[in-house]
Parts: structure tokens; sequence; C-alpha cells
């Protein structure tokens, strides 16, 4: 078992983050599926999103304020692995305007090879099949929803099906963690009262 960071960030980055989503979400002019947009902990990447038949999974370079570090290389190959998705570093600096993308275009570049990532460009008519994290995240995706229509509080989520707990929320005044899996969808309906039906993910990612 391994300890997850749950610091939180600081203004100053929630900032910086704010302006690289509303960078991405000018570049792709509607078309953008929003899987992580917001900043609860536990963080392995800081946004990503679906374009197409790809995922992207994107960390921040943040100047002067978050640097992409080891650590956070390690994270981001682990998701982005995990779910067959592309892991990017998007380099911000400040400016007297504010924050803004330091790499042209999407502003994206990858991990590995520190080239630009053009994401439209990487969309294929290939099916591909759903991966482990993917169903787990859908199936968190599901519960949270079940919860707060029950009116319980959420205080975080996480979609790693390496990770415990999955869900944290407060009822009554008093903490709950869910653990939950795609093999293991039965359980998932104890605490959620989902069947398992309303927990099943199709078998291939939507195709736009």
């Amino acid at each position: 078992m391994h300890q997850i960071p749950m610091n939180e960030v600081s203004a100053n980055f929630a900032e910086c983050w704010q302006a690289a989503g509303r960078h991405l979400q000018q570049q792709g002019q509607g078309a953008i599926n929003w899987l992580r947009a917001h900043l609860h902990p536990p963080i392995l990447e800081h946004l990503s999103f679906r374009l197409g038949n790809q995922l992207f999974f994107v960390c921040l370079d943040a100047e002067g304020v978050a640097p992409f570090s080891a650590g956070t290389a390690r994270a981001l190959r682990a998701v982005a692995d995990g779910c067959r998705g592309h892991a990017c570093v998007m380099p911000m600096r400040k400016t007297p305007s504010g924050w803004q993308a330091a790499a042209p275009g999407w502003g994206l570049l990858d991990m590995a090879t520190k080239q630009p990532v053009t994401p439209p460009a990487l969309i294929t008519d290939e099916k591909i099949e759903m991966s482990a994290w993917e169903l787990q995240d859908f199936a968190v995706q599901a519960v949270r929803d079940l919860l707060e229509k029950e009116g319980r509080k959420l205080m975080s989520w996480q979609g790693n099906p390496e990770v415990d707990p999955s869900l944290w929320f407060v009822q009554q005044m008093r903490a709950h963690l869910v653990s939950l899996g795609p093999p293991n969808l039965a359980e998932c309906n104890e605490v959620s009262g989902a069947s398992s039906s309303e927990l099943q993910a199709p078998a291939n990612r939507p195709i736009c």
C-alpha cells in the first residue's frame, strides 16, 4: 500500500490551473469532453479530457509555483498508461495580464519527447476497448451521482483502481469511505443502492 498526498493546492496554482483549462477549452472549440476538471485531491493529473477516441492527461509546469517534478511525472505516467492515453506537460508562465500557455497551439508537450501535441491530429476511427482505469472511473462517477442524489456531501473521489478508497463523503456529521471497482460492482450496490445494470459501462470508447 502506498501513501498518496492529499495536499490542497495554493490559490496561485488554482489561478494558473483555471487559465490552463480556459486555454484548452478555447482550443477544443467545444469538442472537449472533460474527465478531470477539478482540484480535489488525490491528484495524479491536473486536467484530463477526451477528444474523439483519444484520452489526454495533463500536468502543468507552472513557472515559479509548481514546477514539473519526477514525482509528478511518475503519477502522470501511471494514469496515462493505465488508461492508454497521452501523457502531456503544459508549461505555463505568468505575465502582467495573467497566466498563459508557454508553448504554441494547444500548449501541450509530450512528456517523453517534449514535442508539441496537437490532439485533433491524433484522433482515429479505431474503436478502443475501455481500460480497467476507465471502467473504474465510470463506476466512481455513477456512485458519486447516486450519493449526490441522496443528499450526501462528497468530500473527494478518485478513479485509480489500485487506490482505496474510491470516494469520501459526509453523512450526519460522520465521514464515510467507499471502496469499489469494476470487477466487484455488486459491492457498489450495497453502498449506493444502484442496480448492477445502472453501473454498466459501454464496451468501447465513444467515437465523436
